[in-house]
């Protein structure tokens, strides 16, 4: 799927991962309701922190499972992902170090609970074992499962299924929605060039695909009021960024983060 990467403390200019084969590109500036061990294996950001006085950051590292267990079974809503493994290598057949390669955000699902009830309804979880997904940041809980690291997170955080390695293909989940970023301008508006650090980071773009929406206190799906093709303005800041197989940039956010719809004059 995609490379992505996370903010952290003194994070400069925030970069892309690229969707090549599912695979992550360098930053330039997680139906079977069980799993055992035989189950194929399935792009994101790196953290740039600066040098200053901070507390230290404690790395939580991920849970063991011990070899004698063999299967997990997720519960309720959640949902187990297999995580594809990080790019050893960047486009140009670079062996990257550890410490350079970006944290993964996809994987495949290898098993699910049983759902929630939501009133007097029972939802079943959306997606099925076997689908590729890509999910929220700093989601769920990571486990080391079978010599293959793992990510048990609720259903809500898979941000959508992708079934092809270009991020354009997504198809969004719950309440999530897929933009196309407008590019930013080569001028300002008395017709001087800007320079590419001196470009504003756009937070204008085309939508692509919405998610079928959210539940209701009823359990009842409410269909989201935004239509593929508008072009709308979102918070600056929000959801997970993408670079496409055409060069162009995706982002995928919450439905609640789009603030109005554009419409030329």
């Amino acid at each position: 799927m995609a490379a992505l990467q996370p903010f952290g403390c003194g994070v400069g200019a925030r970069s892309l991962p690229s969707f090549e084969g599912l695979r992550l590109a360098p930053p330039t500036t997680r139906t079977s309701s069980s799993y055992s061990s035989s189950s194929s294996s399935v792009g994101t950001l790196g953290l740039g922190l600066k040098r200053r006085s901070l507390p230290a950051l404690v790395v939580k590292a991920a849970t063991v499972i011990a070899p004698k267990y063999s299967s997990i079974k997720p519960l309720g809503d959640r949902v187990l992902v297999k995580i594809k493994s990080s790019e050893e290598k960047t486009s140009g057949g670079i062996l990257l170090p550890t410490t350079a390669q970006s944290k993964p955000q996809g994987g495949e699902i290898v098993a699910v609970g049983e759902g929630k009830t939501i009133g007097k309804k029972e939802i079943n979880i959306s997606v099925e074992v076997g689908k590729q997904v890509i999910y929220s940041k700093y989601a769920g809980t990571e486990l080391e499962f079978n010599g293959s690291k793992h990510l048990l997170l609720k259903e809500d955080d898979i941000m959508g299924i992708l079934d092809t390695d270009d991020i354009k293909d997504l198809k969004p989940l719950n309440d999530r929605v897929l933009i196309k970023v407008a590019e930013a301008e080569e001028k300002t508006a008395g017709g001087l060039l800007l320079t590419e650090a001196t470009k504003d980071k756009p937070s204008i773009g085309t939508v692509i695909a919405v998610g079928p929406g959210p539940l209701d206190q009823e359990g009842n799906r409410r269909a989201l009021k935004i239509s593929p093709g508008s072009t709308v303005m979102y918070s600056k800041y929000a959801g997970s960024e993408f670079k496409g197989a055409d060069g162009a940039d995706y982002i995928v956010l919450k439905a609640s983060d789009v603030m109005a719809v554009l419409a030329a004059s």
